[in-house]
């Protein structure tokens, strides 16, 4: 007879583990959905897509672990379209949503280019020998300065620039906004790794997913839906 566990008891432990208390972010983090009150089967994966959501569906899963939930910043909240989909999905088969965004991201880095299987786009900095790394997945350009700083001597993230979306009329347009970044690594010395947004987060669920399952003994598999982004 396969390990069972409570979906309360595995949530309380991601709570521990995770601490999502510690960082302010712009969603939920921890049950998004609720479905089966016991879990044996658990799938995680990066994104909440429709995609994923149904390779956990042809999976059997009782659980879903992804980085990014259902809920995005700007959104009004409204279940409608694409995020009423997903939803009806994972009710119809009583799939459990847990998602961990920026408590996610701040899990250890890994060998750039041969664990994330992409070429990173590295602004090298002075050459220095890389003795601190500062990272922090995703979209975490932003932080650079924050890791200069703290002394690191290299920073990994996803990606290199932002982009900001601002409504004009009816229509919601993306703005790519110029970046500092190529700037200050020639200025301080320090490095700059943009390793991919997907690439960098694929590892964060996939990794908590496994210590679940070898703290309650269930099935684990990881779904990796590819995201060129």
């Amino acid at each position: 007879m396969r390990a069972m566990a409570d979906t309360k008891d595995i949530e309380t432990s991601l709570q521990t583990l995770l601490q999502p208390h510690l960082f302010k972010d712009y969603g939920p983090n921890g049950l998004q959905v609720e479905g089966k009150p016991q879990v044996q089967r658990l799938v995680s994966g990066v994104t909440a897509s429709l995609a994923c959501i149904e390779a956990a569906v042809a999976q059997g899963a009782d659980a879903l672990l992804v980085n990014h939930g259902l809920f995005w910043r700007g959104q009004d909240g409204r279940l409608t379209g694409w995020l009423a989909a997903s939803v009806r999905l994972l009710m119809a088969h009583d799939i459990n949503l847990l998602a961990y965004h920026l408590p996610l991201d701040a899990h250890a880095g890994e060998r750039v280019a041969q664990a994330l299987r992409r070429q990173p786009l590295c602004l090298p900095g002075d050459g220095r020998p890389l003795r601190r790394v500062a990272w922090c997945t995703g979209g975490a350009q932003n932080y650079f300065e924050a890791a200069i700083a703290a002394g690191a001597d290299v920073f990994l993230t996803g990606e290199v620039s932002e982009a900001e979306s601002f409504s004009s009329g009816h229509d919601r347009k993306t703005l790519s906004l110029s970046e500092p970044q190529a700037h200050l690594a020639r200025e301080t010395g320090v490095a700059f790794l943009a390793c991919g947004h997907h690439a960098t987060e694929r590892y964060g669920a996939q990794a908590v997913g496994a210590w679940l399952a070898g703290q309650w003994g269930l099935e684990h598999r990881f779904i990796d839906v590819d995201n060129p982004a």
